[in-house]
């Protein structure tokens, strides 16, 4: 669990939970515990999504993957432990019960049947079946997207924050969480495996859909920074409190990893 847990990585979704809290309320602090929680969630999916009976991966965060430096079953093991860990800390948090209620029943449906869990299961059919472009916006909005959403909704959580904060922080979460998957699928036809820490092509060797595959390169880059100005439109009324979130969706699109 520490291997894969504290293993170097960008920390997308604590972050983007704790930049939420402290848009809205000036600090972090009360999202620290949720943020944990949301890396254990998607670490515990990493390691279960690198096993050979899905991605079949070797390496992960420029390490040998879980299932590499131990073994298959203390990888489902340690996937699994991480899953329940991230909802006892998320009940042992110091906030109000109802905050604490409501974050799990997000993260629980984000990473469940109808969130990402969902998506993943239609990415490996789609390897076999093949979809259309509005199929692959449905998996990408499970897979990737439920989750990052969810960031963001559990720091409105941790912040007591408005009906309209969830809303405008909901939508910013969906926007980045597209922005993000088109910037990985770019990645994986033009990153190096140096700078990404993970094997790099495999999307097309195994057949999967990927924005590039449909839209071209261009396109699909075009497309993320569409949606990285929706996300920036959604944070209008936070001024100047709303700049790291603003960097983090550009970052999003930029980055090399």
């Amino acid at each position: 669990m520490q291997y894969s847990l504290l293993a170097p990585g960008k920390r997308l979704r604590p972050v983007l939970a704790l930049l939420t809290c402290e848009t809205i309320i000036g600090h972090h602090h009360p999202a620290m515990a949720f943020g944990a929680a949301l890396e254990m969630i998607h670490c515990y999916s990493l390691i279960h999504d690198d096993l050979p009976a899905m991605d079949d991966d070797d390496l992960r965060r420029g390490r040998p993957t879980c299932h590499i430096q131990f073994d298959e079953a203390t990888a489902i093991l340690a996937g699994d432990a991480l899953q329940a860990y991230a909802f006892q800390v998320i009940l042992e948090s110091d906030l109000e019960p109802a905050q604490k209620v409501a974050a799990g029943q997000i993260l629980a449906a984000a990473a469940g049947a109808e969130g990402m869990v969902g998506g993943q299961v239609d990415d490996i059919q789609a390897e076999t079946h093949g979809g259309d472009a509005d199929f692959l916006m449905a998996i990408h909005r499970r897979k990737t997207g439920a989750m990052i959403r969810a960031s963001a909704l559990m720091g409105v959580e941790a912040a007591g924050g408005s009906e309209s904060d969830r809303k405008a922080f909901e939508k910013y979460g969906e926007c980045i969480g597209i922005a993000f998957q088109i910037a990985d699928d770019l990645l994986d036809v033009e990153g190096s495996c140096e700078n990404t820490g993970k094997r790099t092509g495999k999307d097309q060797d195994r057949g999967k859909l990927t924005y590039p595959s449909f839209w071209g390169v261009e396109e699909s880059r075009r497309k993320a920074e569409r949606y990285v100005e929706e996300a920036f439109d959604s944070l209008q009324g936070y001024g100047e409190a709303a700049l790291p979130l603003r960097q983090l969706a550009r970052y999003i699109i930029e980055r090399n990893q």
